[in-house]
C-alpha cells in the first residue's frame, strides 16, 4: 500500500494535516484553487510540494469524500 501524501503528524504544524515531508498545509492547496489560481502558480508557491503530490493528495481527498457520501 502506497503511504498517504496528507499526514498529521502533532509535531508539524500542531497536527495540521500537511503533504507528506514538508510543513505546507492540505488547505493551502483547497484555499489556492477556491481562490482561483492554477495548480501551477500553487506549485510556485510551494516548491517543496511537487505536482504528483499536489495531484495524489486531490485523488486522496476525492476518494475519501466519495467513500463518505456512497
Amino acid at each position: 500500500m502506497v503511504e498517504p501524501v496528507i499526514v498529521a503528524d502533532p509535531d508539524i504544524m500542531n497536527g495540521t494535516p500537511c503533504f507528506r515531508g514538508t510543513r505546507v498545509p492540505f488547505k493551502n492547496l483547497i484555499d489556492f484553487i477556491e481562490g482561483g489560481h492554477s495548480l501551477g502558480e500553487f506549485l510556485q508557491q510551494f516548491p517543496t510540494v511537487t505536482r504528483e503530490m499536489a495531484v495524489r493528495a486531490l485523488e486522496e481527498a476525492k476518494d475519501s469524500l466519495l467513500a463518505r457520501i456512497a
